[in-house]
């Protein structure tokens, strides 16, 4: 039976061997620092709108936040319904340049408004960075949108480089831009843990050959955190930080 690391336990608890080896961190955006789910509701409900279309809720938007603008408009699209009501593929396929249009102008204009950073980030950032590990974004947000909302956030002064789903070829939980993220650090994978959110970031970081570490307070697209293979589990980045010195 794998066994479960919950590093808010660390230093007392059990500490991986993985972690003394540790130079670089890549930490995603989404659930993990910033809490967007206000952002992407007004985003997509103004877009759904333009579209003559019913609106969503933000917990169904949980649930479908981690794999990319592009899937998530399709996915909402998808499930927007009003009785009958209800798009096929190819009408989803059809409207998607618009639909596309209309958010992308609905989420630059409002980015950052309704979104909260999680308690413990900025503090584990500040930590981390002081430390002396160099850290990069990496999400599956478009650029054009992750950057601006790290400035927003106070946050963007933490990273050395910033990579969105439009960065690379492929997008989490491609093992892809986790390999590209780790080359532009020049810190080996095995040397560079990914803190993250959901399946998607661990997969990604098991393919690529890179520790990680899952928040508990994260989307994960409605599944439990704690039924997906990871290193360990933290209740804030802050708990990373008392970890990692105690190698």
């Amino acid at each position: 039976m794998k066994k479960v690391v919950n590093l808010s336990l660390t230093p007392q608890g059990f500490i991986p061997t993985f972690h003394q080896d540790i130079r670089a961190c890549i930490v995603d955006l989404d659930g993990t620092l910033i809490d967007t789910l206000g952002d992407f509701e007004v985003a997509l409900n103004s877009m759904l709108a333009e579209l003559k279309r019913p609106p969503v809720s933000a917990a169904d938007i949980g649930r479908w936040v981690g794999k990319g603008s592009e899937h998530l408009i399709k996915t909402v699209l998808e499930s927007s319904t009003s009785g009958a009501n209800i798009l096929d593929s190819a009408a989803v396929e059809e409207l998607m340049p618009a639909a596309w249009r209309h958010y992308q102008a609905s989420y630059l204009r409002i980015n950052g408004q309704h979104s909260t950073v999680f308690p413990g980030a900025q503090e584990g950032l500040a930590a981390l960075k002081a430390r002396g590990y160099p850290l990069a974004c990496l999400t599956n947000k478009p650029r054009d949108f992750a950057i601006p909302l790290l400035e927003a956030k106070g946050l963007s002064g933490y990273f050395s480089y910033v990579f969105g789903g439009d960065s690379f070829a492929r997008k989490k939980p491609d093992p892809l831009p986790l390999i590209e993220t780790c080359k532009a650090l020049a810190v080996a994978p095995h040397q560079t843990l990914m803190i993250g959110d959901s399946a998607n970031d661990a997969q990604a970081a098991r393919a690529a050959g890179c520790p990680v570490v899952l928040t508990t307070y994260g989307y994960n697209h409605g599944e439990p955190i704690q039924a997906v293979d990871a290193d360990g589990f933290v209740n804030s980045l802050a708990d990373i930080v008392a970890w990692l010195d105690a190698k």
